[in-house]
């Protein structure tokens, strides 16, 4: 698995299709070839608090940002034939499904995940967290502003290629 797309959305509340970011980072040969991010107008459109403090987005970040179904549509040509990785995938999956459904897109079916291949290949007792920054933390991998989509992709993206020889 050298070849695949990792990916990493944020989202403005509780619900599953408000993405408000997405980011993702294209793999081949285990290097990182292309990247793509965007901002989106979530659906529902409203901003919960604790969303916010997390990624730092509000409502005039999106404003003027794009519907999910357009961001996914211009995408797609880029994203198909690729397998999608993200950490915690449970979360990213149904967040892109949840928007998909909202828009009558297709969902990707092919997923992996970073944090359960983690959990897998380390020991608890070597690393108890399996977060993101904490990971990225054990194996030197940069992750400037976490909670990013772009960056927490790239930081993905790194980190399925350190574990696929771990």
């Amino acid at each position: 698995m050298t070849e695949f797309i990792a990916i990493d959305v944020e989202t403005a509340n509780f619900e599953p299709s408000s993405i408000c970011s997405i980011g993702a980072v294209k793999v081949h040969d285990g290097v990182i070839v292309d990247s793509r991010y965007s901002l989106v107008c979530p659906e529902p459109d409203y901003y919960n608090y604790r969303c916010k403090a997390v990624h730092g987005l509000c409502e005039d970040d999106t404003r003027d940002a794009p519907a999910f179904g357009t961001v996914w549509r211009q995408w797609q040509p880029w994203l198909d034939g690729y397998r999608l990785i993200a950490h915690n995938a449970r979360f990213d999956r149904k967040c892109i499904v949840a928007a998909c459904r909202i828009y009558g897109i297709e969902p990707p079916s092919d997923w992996g995940c970073t944090l359960q291949a983690a959990r897998t290949k380390i020991p608890r007792y070597a690393l108890p967290s399996k977060s993101l920054d904490s990971l990225c933390d054990f194996f030197g991998i940069p992750l400037e502003n976490h909670h990013n989509a772009l960056d927490d992709a790239t930081a993905c993206a790194r980190l399925a290629v350190v574990l696929m020889d771990y």
